[in-house]
């Protein structure tokens, strides 16, 4: 069975780390934005909810497009193939997405819920970049800090561009 799994994975690496990577980091993106913005966590919560399902069926359906765009334009290539890489994607996407989500859905202090939501998110980008390492000849350590330190740049980005523009807009919404 672990051969199996293994074997799963190192096939469908690229489909489950590109959506697990960006489900992650643009959950987290929009959750850091309105978090910037002083938007409620209900706001936050709506719109990284309707971000897991919206843009994951987008990155699944890219990603199928353009497995079955290769697999026509190659006749060595299986455009089988396509419909599986895309719903890894999506998969990935949504279950690794809702990470960031979690500490906005459990009973715990407002003030509490953005740095929880800091440490989930940093917790699953290092966890899902060390695991790539089962299948990449590079070390979980590295694989680990890389995923974090592109989801830690974008989460800054994202808290910046919500604040300068609460400002801009004079957004009150807390």
């Amino acid at each position: 069975m672990r051969s199996g799994v293994r074997t799963y994975f190192r096939r469908r690496i690229k489909d489950l780390v590109l959506g697990a990577n960006d489900g992650i980091i643009t959950t987290f993106a929009i959750v850091t934005g309105a978090t910037g913005a002083s938007l409620s966590p209900r706001v936050a919560l709506v719109l990284g909810i309707a971000n897991l399902f919206a843009d994951g069926l987008s990155m699944g359906a890219s990603n199928y497009l353009g497995r079955k765009s290769e697999a026509d334009s190659d006749a060595t290539a299986d455009p089988r193939g396509a419909l599986g890489a895309g719903l890894a994607t999506f998969a990935a996407f949504v279950v690794a997405g809702a990470i960031p989500l979690v500490a906005f859905l459990v009973p715990m202090a407002p003030a509490s819920r953005f740095p929880a939501a800091c440490a989930l998110t940093a917790g699953a980008l290092f966890g899902f970049g060390a695991m790539r390492a089962v299948v990449t000849r590079r070390s979980w350590l590295y694989s680990g800090l890389e995923m974090l330190a592109i989801g830690a740049a974008a989460a800054v980005v994202a808290y910046v561009v919500g604040w300068a523009l609460a400002g801009v807009a004079g957004l009150d919404m807390v």
